[in-house]
């Protein structure tokens, strides 16, 4: 048997309320950084939001592979212990709505980067803009041509 089948196993055969808390406890651990991703985009605090992101998806992987037990082992756990069953799914919707909000503060930090370097690049082209008027009277350039590159020091 692998390395992971033998993982599987170990957790499915938890006792119920062990595996719950077991689930709840990664569960919270994720919660809790993407609350914290999410506030230090936010802020505006880009570097150290994205130094969460390996510690982030790891325990989005341990909670993932808790939570596919809890959903092999459903039919025991209703039976064994309902209301730690309960509470891990009011946890889980909790999780729903702070990924929800991390994914759309995530976006817009996404859209202002891009915006930013948009109006970057558009700027710099304009030294580049031809300043004289063609045939029909309109100084044309395409959009994009308007830049040929831009450097961008990661090092600030």
């Amino acid at each position: 048997m692998s390395a992971a089948a033998d993982r599987i196993a170990s957790l499915d055969s938890l006792p119920a309320e062990e595996l719950i808390q077991q689930a709840e406890t990664a569960l919270q651990a994720l919660v809790t950084i993407m609350n914290e991703e999410t506030t230090l985009l936010r802020a505006g605090r880009f570097r150290e939001a994205a130094g969460l992101t390996a510690q982030k998806t790891q325990l989005a992987q341990d909670y993932v592979v808790f939570a596919r037990s809890v959903q092999r082992q459903t039919e025991r756990l209703t039976g064994e212990a309902p209301a730690s069953l309960e509470r891990l799914h009011k946890n889980h919707d909790s999780l729903a709505t702070q990924m929800a909000e991390n994914l759309r503060v995530i976006a817009t930090a996404k859209t202002l980067a891009e915006d930013i370097l948009v109006d970057v690049a558009d700027t710099v082209g304009q030294k580049d803009r031809t300043r004289t008027y063609d045939r029909n009277g309109e100084v044309k350039l395409p959009r994009a041509a308007s830049a040929r590159g831009i450097a961008i020091n990661r090092a600030l």
